[in-house]
């Protein structure tokens, strides 16, 4: 008989797998508006964010030779060569130099095309930051150093992207204009709630909702340190309309909590979907989660055990320490605590694409047991998530989730076993 953290772990591989790209990409590729333009001109495939390198090689398996452009992905998300394609990695979730290199050769790729042309974008999480150029008065330290700021304060990732799309010459719907006269096909792997396609990757490829209004407003309302020749640069408006973009989205966090859902249930829990919009402070999603498996424990409500509770989105953090950690640790570090002593129930939070915040985890997952363990070696939760520091903690409980990457990046998925 299995115990519950191996239904766990076998529940959240499974439900990883559902939402690799590979077929995501060729269900993609059969659609009219793609096969229509097949065989008229050149196919460019451009392929960014950290399942660019899987959206890319099962592209390429498809259209075979003949192909041409880049791949930018996240360092160790390459995997080898793809026939045609240059493939560049660089920093996430702050760019860095080689993102300026990837994304100028991609650049190189999309130049002097004819309307009879298609770009093949494929897009995933983590774009924001690997594909970027930018502004004209705008420096990478300038975009480095106001992510930063940006990350540290708990801005959510709409808000990051705002401002992200007014300092970039490639956001923003900017790479589309950059394009013309070519088509782009942009197929689209979601990390962003309820998939705003302006918001994902920050939207190099659609017409853009934001403003140059909302940007400013945003640095008032974090009380950002901004040079004056910065804001000059948010003050410029993005483009509204493209007419050169046809945009598909072919995964999202919903697909990944509905994947958990259905094989929680064929192992004989009952699920329940509390959430796809989770966007709270971490720590708080993690210790309501707790409140919930222990309501079930003690009620049978809202569902009787043996259950799944199930949530997908994405938290945040404020920083407070200096510690090693993220949003999913913080979170199952946080649920340990709301379920000291209950027997029969383990809670996981990860991210969907293997890594979470700057670390090699890519989560935690934690049991009743998990803070006397800790206790026992002197560590104190409390202490620890006022440092930031969940990492190490999660490690000296082994209580760390280790995916490795996994190739896709469709927001965080939450679970409560409750056997």
């Amino acid at each position: 008989m299995h115990s519950l953290k191996q239904d766990m772990k076998e529940i959240i591989d499974r439900s990883i797998e559902a939402v690799l790209p590979e077929n995501a990409v060729k269900e993609a590729l059969n659609n009219p508006a793609f096969t229509s333009r097949r065989g008229r001109g050149r196919v460019i495939v451009a392929s960014i964010g950290k399942a660019a390198w899987r959206m890319a090689k099962a592209a390429g398996d498809i259209l075979g030779s003949g192909i041409s452009g880049a791949v930018v992905t996240k360092y160790e998300h390459s995997m080898g060569d793809i026939a045609g394609l240059e493939i560049y990695e660089a920093g996430h979730p702050v760019l860095d130099e080689n993102t300026l290199k990837g994304t100028k050769a991609l650049l190189e790729h999309v130049k002097g095309l004819t309307a009879d042309d298609t770009v093949l974008f494929l897009v995933s999480g983590g774009g924001s930051a690997l594909f970027e150029l930018p502004a004209e008065g705008v420096t990478l330290n300038d975009m480095k150093d106001i992510t930063g700021q940006l990350l540290a304060c708990g801005a959510d990732i709409v808000e990051i992207n705002t401002i992200r799309k007014h300092l970039s010459s490639v956001k923003g719907g900017r790479f589309a204009q950059l394009c013309a006269p070519a088509h782009v096909f942009m197929v689209v792997l979601s990390d962003v709630l309820g998939d705003r396609l302006d918001s994902i990757a920050s939207g190099p490829a659609a017409p853009d909702m934001s403003t140059s209004e909302e940007a400013l407003a945003i640095v008032k309302k974090y009380g950002l340190k901004v040079k004056p020749e910065l804001l000059a640069v948010l003050s410029r408006e993005t483009p509204k309309e493209l007419a050169n973009v046809t945009a598909v989205i072919t995964g999202s966090v919903t697909a990944l909590c509905q994947a958990a859902c259905s094989i929680a249930k064929d192992k004989g829990y009952s699920p329940l979907v509390l959430t796809t919009t989770m966007t709270c402070e971490a720590r708080e999603a993690g210790s309501f989660m707790a409140s919930v498996a222990r309501e079930v424990k003690t009620s049978g409500r809202p569902v009787s055990a043996p259950c799944a509770i199930i949530a997908g989105g994405e938290t945040v953090v404020h920083l407070t320490g200096k510690g090693l950690g993220g949003r999913n640790q913080e979170f199952a570090l946080s649920a340990a605590v709301g379920i000291a002593g209950l027997d029969g129930v383990v809670i996981a939070s990860l991210g969907s694409d293997g890594t979470d915040g700057p670390t090699d985890a890519a989560g935690g997952i934690v049991d009743g047991k998990t803070e006397a363990e800790l206790l026992a070696k002197g560590v104190s939760i409390p202490d620890v998530l006022r440092n930031n520091d969940a990492y190490n903690a999660l490690k000296a409980a082994d209580a760390l989730l280790m995916t490795g990457p996994t190739g896709t990046n469709v927001n965080d998925v939450a679970i409560a076993l409750i056997g």
